[in-house]
């Protein structure tokens, strides 16, 4: 008698990446071939359309003014967000995109409790927006599909159902957040913050906001720097190992390429892993290989210094302590000019 789990383990170990980048390969073009194909794996592209940007609120939140706003990123489809301004900035200002994991909801971002296992996932410096505002940059908390506003409970995100829907019309959640932040960054050129710099975006968050953090770094290069959470790791040591949620699956992605190769479509721009050498879903081990791909990647395209990988001691969280000195020395390397 065979066993389909254990089988599918083995199909997994033996399955080598078609679209892996190859020595002496061009690399712009292997990265244009790569993003294409990408594209297509996550179920891009949408439909477009206006971005019906509409401001709900203001208040005044001590060092920072607080924003509440939603715009349309696909027909029918709004996307809440809170946009933060330092009150001690006087300048355009580099923008942190902040990506909440599975958790009730943004307010995480804020630092805020709205539901009893709210104040748990606070400790693990997921208030990403505080700590942004607390840098000197504006900060733009967006709220994931199927989390929080958009389809979460007060115990925690309802990803299952809407995932398999999506795949069954040839859609990924990932692809979806991905979308919504891509239409986010289209949003923001056009003016409707005037505080921001909108050459200086930098993405962040913490296992499912680090996953899309991630994705969305690869298939946009608006998106300048990238600090991708507890979520990068080999496939097979993560999420074909370990159960996780349906919404990190991106059907046959393993045929073209395993998580460390993708990191090619983001150099050289700096891109900054996290992990924990205590987390038991993006194992230890994975992260150490999928970064020794990254670290030939951005060797091959010129760029060897522009990724970091920061081990915290611990398990299943960010690190602020250890990582907000990497990403800041990046981001004053690059010309941010507000940094405190």
């Amino acid at each position: 008698m065979s066993l389909p789990y254990p089988h599918n383990q083995n199909l997994i170990r033996t399955t080598v990446p078609s679209m892996r980048y190859r020595e002496g390969e061009n690399f712009q073009e292997w990265k244009a071939k790569g993003r294409s194909k990408l594209a297509e794996l996550l179920g891009h592209p949408y439909e477009s359309c206006e971005p019906d940007f509409r401001i709900l609120s203001e208040k005044d939140c001590g060092d920072y003014r607080e924003i509440s706003f939603q715009f349309q990123s696909e027909p029918g489809y709004y996307v809440p967000c809170y946009f933060c301004i330092p009150v001690a900035t006087s300048r355009k200002s580099p923008v942190v995109i902040c990506l909440q994991g599975h958790s009730t909801g943004m307010h995480i971002s804020l630092g805020r409790v709205k539901y009893p296992m709210d104040a748990e996932s606070l400790g693990g410096d997921r208030d990403f927006a505080i700590q942004a505002v607390k840098q000197g940059f504006c900060a733009i908390t967006v709220e994931q599909r199927c989390f929080g506003e958009c389809g979460g409970t007060q115990t925690g995100p309802d990803c299952n159902n809407s995932s398999l829907i999506a795949m069954l019309i040839g859609r990924t959640t990932i692809g979806e957040r991905v979308w919504d932040i891509q239409r986010l960054i289209d949003l923001l050129e056009t003016g409707v913050f005037p505080q921001i710099d909108v050459s200086q975006i930098c993405c962040m968050g913490n296992s499912a906001g680090g996953t899309a953090t991630f994705y969305a770094a690869c298939m946009d290069s608006r998106i300048r720097f990238a600090m991708p959470s507890c979520s990068v790791c080999t496939y097979e040591d993560s999420i074909a190992k370990v159960s996780h949620c349906t919404c990190n699956y991106i059907p046959g992605i393993l045929h073209y390429f395993d998580m460390g190769d993708l990191a090619g479509l983001i150099a050289p721009r700096p891109l900054v892993i996290v992990a924990g050498k205590e987390d038991s879903i993006f194992p230890e081990d994975g992260v150490r290989k999928a970064y020794e791909e990254i670290e030939r990647l951005y060797k091959a395209c010129g760029a060897p210094e522009n990724c970091k990988l920061v081990m915290g001691p611990g398990g299943h969280r960010f690190y602020a302590d250890l990582s907000w000195p990497v990403m800041k020395a990046y981001m004053k390397q690059a010309g941010c000019e507000c940094l405190m």
